[in-house]
């Protein structure tokens, strides 16, 4: 029996909710601390993969990702002249015991909040709380919060453990590794929108296309435009463009398309016209794509850390919720195999470090996106023959070494 009875969450991301479902569901008392007062419906599409999807459906939530999310049926990487390269089933098509799901990130948000009331109990959730400080004794872990907005010293709160499930600019990552700094900035720089449309191919299709340095990516999100034959498209354009990391001032940033469009304004493939689905946004966003180096350790006593806090990662592969998801799961299984709380979250870290190490690695790497930018190193001026420029099984190998590297590899999963 664990002796972990109750855990302090920071952060009421997707990391952090699922934390305190799964948490729930081993027997600990969770609250989640969250730094706005309302945790409101934001962002842009997402993806979740079979493996994420299997976490989220034992915890009772399959039914409801069924109405909120569009199962993608495949994945097709094309060329920068609209011409096919690669294209795989994915989820159930490809024979995976549970779906891929593209889905509005807030959306799956409000979903998993609205579990955590109804399994937790609403005071689970503390909204207008930002950690300030935080002590770590022999026997539990103390929290100090104030009022982000007035400076407003608030209540302390302590707990037999703590996760930090806190972002990309994690308190308590810097508490460990204040000289870390600012995210590592790849050069490249993400605009985010969602378009009502035309479906495009089988309207669950997702597609990228172009490079390493312009990409275009787009997939529908939305169960009921569909319903109405119609797509409601989560979109990225990628253009690399070195420099600086932008001031931290400038993230989700609502800019005039204008700004890049003019880079895509030839990218009409036919079956999918980029420059109209960009024009036809109602707002489009800022994103400076960014990571950080892997740690050595997450996990200090009673406080560890989890998601983005841990292991932020470049949105390549379609992984970053998926892994914070998968942080959560062994979270959960470890408290509930260990009675010590130290060893515990230290059996956590050990499951989880190397793993999510290597997706980092790999996603600088451009992880399954290789294919994109082998063909437009050695044909870009486009091609007749796909087989001129790049063998089946370079393509089949690389699909295949992401899979294993990002955990989602098909007959492993499945054997679960």
């Amino acid at each position: 029996m664990s002796n972990v009875k109750t855990a302090m969450v920071i952060g009421g991301g997707i990391g952090g909710l699922v934390t305190a479902l799964k948490l729930n569901r081993v027997g600990v008392s969770v609250r989640v601390f969250e730094s706005v007062e309302t945790i409101k419906e934001l962002g842009v599409g997402i993806n979740l993969l079979p493996h994420a999807v299997r976490v989220l459906t034992e915890l009772g939530l399959g039914d409801e990702l069924k109405k909120t999310g569009i199962p993608t049926a495949e994945l097709i990487y094309v060329n920068k002249f609209g011409k096919q390269i690669w294209q795989e089933d994915r989820g159930i098509h490809a024979g995976y015991r549970w779906p891929q799901y593209s889905i509005h990130r807030g959306k799956l948000q409000m979903m998993l909040l609205k579990a955590v009331k109804e399994q937790l109990g609403e005071s689970a959730i503390v909204t207008g709380h930002h950690l300030a400080s935080f002590h770590d004794f022999a026997d539990r872990v103390t929290a100090e919060f104030v009022n982000k907005k007035t400076g407003e010293r608030l209540r302390s709160y302590s707990a037999d453990i703590m996760i930090a499930a806190d972002g990309i600019h994690s308190v308590v990552r810097k508490f460990y590794y204040p000289d870390e700094g600012q995210p590592k900035f790849s050069g490249r720089i993400l605009w985010r929108g969602i378009t009502e449309s035309a479906p495009f191919l089988t309207g669950k299709s997702m597609i990228m296309a172009g490079h390493q340095d312009q990409k275009f990516v787009a997939y529908p999100i939305c169960p009921d435009t569909a319903s109405k034959g119609r797509s409601l498209i989560n979109w990225i354009a990628e253009l690399t463009v070195g420099g600086e990391l932008p001031s931290r001032a400038d993230w989700n940033l609502a800019v005039d398309k204008e700004k890049f469009l003019p880079q895509f304004e030839k990218w009409d493939f036919g079956w999918l016209n980029v420059p109209q689905i960009i024009e036809n946004a109602a707002d489009i966003f800022e994103f400076p794509m960014v990571d950080r180096d892997p740690l050595p350790q997450w996990t200090f006593g009673r406080v560890t850390l989890l998601g983005d806090a841990a292991h932020p990662m470049y949105p390549i592969g379609s992984n970053g919720a998926s892994q914070a998801i998968l942080d959560a799961d062994a979270l959960g299984e470890s408290i509930g195999k260990y009675e010590n709380p130290e060893v515990a979250l230290k059996s956590y870290e050990q499951i989880r470090l190397e793993p999510t190490a290597k997706i980092v690695y790999a996603n600088r790497k451009n992880g399954p996106e290789e294919v994109m930018q082998i063909v437009e190193e050695r044909a870009p001026n486009g091609f007749e023959n796909l087989s001129d420029v790049i063998t089946q099984q370079e393509l089949e190998n690389i699909a295949n070494k992401y899979k294993q590297v990002a955990g989602f590899d098909k007959e492993t999963l499945n054997n679960k």
